[in-house]
């Protein structure tokens, strides 16, 4: 029975070591996404039942210690920079996605929720609002799989643009906030270009994520439901708080680099995680109509929101 066993053990544990890897400064961002993609595909994803939850609890640990690392005027400043442009973009994103739904004769909440993925915080959104306009499985599956996938190639051009268009760390910053959807990319392609960048998207991308509160009373009144309640996600909190702490406690200063050296590498090990669920079967769940719509979407907030900072 031993012999039996054992060789179901060795992708556990080669799982595990490449996971423990990238807490390491060998593994860049990109390069753990690539890692977990490669895994996937390797050996399996022998912890895939068991990642969802444990993928979202990380990245918001992570998020709220890099709050360590901000001052409060900085995250005031990075706020109401981005605060017009985040309004302006949700809006039209919602309307265009409204619009494009109907060309491309999707169901109504599957284009909603990729709409809504897109226009605020990519996972977060969709899994806030989904239950509010009562998605089935396989919408929430399918729009989370386009979303992921769609990220994981914005963690990878995107600095490539921003270094060959030679934006500012603020600039890059601010469009990886708004053109990224889900925070652990946007954090991750960020980070890969400068810390003042990883500072002003953590800071904007967040603030970014509160709009889940009145698109969420929206889409309430849009699909007709009033029974749903509405998830306010809690880490956003700490994340001020943490910048609160920093702020105003200069007895914490000696250990907050290692607190937001720790954070960075749980983001890392984050963005490893989420690359592991990318595996093939979940990539041919995507449609072509679905996946067309969703790259439309962000090619018009990629573009347009670039555009917007670099010529205003």
């Amino acid at each position: 029975m031993k012999s039996i066993a054992q060789p179901h053990l060795y992708p556990k544990l080669l799982f595990i070591i490449l996971g423990l890897l990238c807490l390491t400064p060998l593994i860049s961002s990109p390069l753990a996404l690539a890692l977990g993609f490669i895994t996937a595909i390797a050996i399996g994803n022998p912890f895939e039942k068991q990642l969802h939850g444990v993928i979202h609890l990380l990245l918001q640990i992570s998020i709220v210690g890099l709050g360590f690392g901000l001052q409060i005027d900085e995250a005031l400043a990075a706020g109401k920079t981005g605060f017009s442009i985040t309004a302006v973009s949700i809006s039209v994103l919602l309307i265009l996605g409204y619009v494009f739904g109907k060309i491309f004769k999707l169901e109504n909440s599957l284009s909603y929720l990729i709409s809504v993925g897109t226009a605020i915080c990519g996972g977060s959104a969709i899994a806030a609002v989904s239950p509010i306009i009562k998605s089935d499985t396989r919408q929430i599956s399918l729009s989370l799989a386009i979303i992921f996938t769609l990220n994981s190639i914005a963690l990878f051009i995107y600095p490539v643009i921003g270094h060959f268009l030679g934006l500012t760390q603020e600039q890059f910053g601010l469009w990886c906030a708004i053109g990224i959807h889900d925070t652990s990319s946007v954090v991750g392609a960020a980070s890969k270009y400068g810390n003042e960048a990883l500072k002003i998207a953590t800071t904007v991308k967040l603030a970014r994520a509160l709009w889940i509160i009145p698109v969420s009373l929206f889409s309430m009144f849009w699909f007709k439901n009033q029974t749903s309640k509405i998830k306010i996600p809690w880490f956003i909190g700490l994340f001020v708080l943490a910048i609160l702490l920093n702020s105003y406690f200069p007895v914490l200063n000696p250990f907050t680099p290692v607190v937001t050296q720790i954070a960075k590498a749980g983001l890392t090990l984050t963005l490893f995680l989420i690359g592991s669920t990318l595996t093939p079967r979940t990539l041919k769940t995507i449609g072509s109509k679905p996946l067309v719509f969703a790259v439309i979407l962000w090619s018009i907030i990629s573009i347009g929101s670039l555009y917007f900072i670099t010529h205003f």
